[in-house]
């Protein structure tokens, strides 16, 4: 398979990674992802799935002049502009998507779910294609590359949109084996089935032929990153709280949590044994895990509360020199 999207860096030279994922749409941890890059001067940015958000926030022009909303179940009316400024703020930064309507187009959307799905569509394509413009302009300053990757929670369509809208410095890597400054990264945002029986959540057995089928055309895994959205089974990097099949926590008097990762992405690391993995989609679990000669990353995701949870990665030939987690 071929590789596109990087450049070689001198094999004596260290390269430096920035990695964050379940960004979820929000704005703002987007906005110190871009920031990485500067800040702590790296070669390359990965950001890893989740991109998109999970609910829109109307914000209702009422005839008093004042713009009414119940978003996070909190009823407020505002009225000035630096007000309606930082609602919008407030409701970006959390993930959700948010837009201005009357009352009476309100009132005709609310119930029909057609119009609703096509809304929160549009507005989930605006927001990855000024990710994108404010990306590349941001970017194409330093030369430094960003790839960008799928998760479970990120509806197919995207993918043909994301690789329609890639510029040259931003790259959507979804099922593809690309060049990160020389070393050679699968990125998939395929999961093992979650309770929420998503689009991407395949059953094991399913989830590793797909997997086998991206990395298998490697022909070295020395200096191979995998970016693979769901983490491995039992490795601190995937507890989480059980859910039932209502979606409610299971508890004898508080929650029970364990591990909820995949056995399919345990067995191909343990089979291929690439230099570095990097997995999210367990927002909790921030830790590393080291598999044989592999080292194991989720960085983890605070992204409702704006907080950026990254990881910093120093690679240099086929070995890791060093990683730091972030969080800012």
């Amino acid at each position: 398979m071929p590789l596109f999207g990087g450049s070689e860096k001198s094999k004596d030279k260290p390269v430096r990674l920035f990695y964050a994922t379940d960004v979820h749409s929000s704005d703002r941890v987007f906005t110190k992802f871009l920031n990485a890059a500067d800040h702590y001067k790296v070669d390359a940015l990965v950001l890893g799935g989740d991109l998109t958000g999970k609910f829109v926030a109307p914000l209702i022009h009422r005839n008093d002049g004042t713009v009414f909303s119940d978003f996070l179940g909190y009823q407020r009316s505002v009225k000035s502009e630096t007000e309606i400024h930082n609602l919008e703020d407030e409701i970006r930064t959390a993930g959700y998507y948010c837009f201005h309507i009357d009352q009476k187009e309100y009132d005709a959307m609310k119930d029909d779910r057609t119009k609703i799905d096509g809304m929160f569509d549009k507005l989930m394509l605006e927001t990855l294609q000024g990710w994108v413009d404010t990306a590349e302009k941001r970017l194409s300053k330093s030369g430094v590359k960003c790839f960008v990757t799928g998760g479970n929670d990120d509806p197919f369509h995207i993918d043909e949109y994301m690789r329609s809208i890639s510029t040259e410095h931003v790259l959507y890597a979804e099922g593809k084996i690309v060049d990160v400054c020389g070393y050679p990264m699968a990125a998939s945002g395929y999961s093992n089935m979650t309770p929420w029986k998503l689009p991407r959540d395949l059953d094991e057995d399913q989830l590793y032929v797909k997997l086998e089928e991206l990395v298998s055309p490697m022909h070295d895994y020395s200096k191979a990153i995998f970016c693979i959205h769901v983490p491995p089974y039992d490795t601190g990097m995937d507890v989480a709280i059980y859910l039932d099949k209502d979606l409610k926590y299971k508890s004898y008097g508080q929650p029970l949590e364990g591990p909820v990762g995949s056995h399919a992405v345990s067995k191909l690391i343990d089979k291929y044994q690439p230099l570095v993995t990097l997995h999210g989609h367990i927002h909790e679990s921030r830790c590393f895990y080291k598999w044989k000669r592999t080292m194991c990353f989720n960085p983890g995701s605070e992204y409702s509360e704006g907080i950026m949870r990254g990881l910093i990665l120093i690679l240099k030939g086929p070995k890791m020199e060093a990683y730091q987690f972030t969080s800012g």
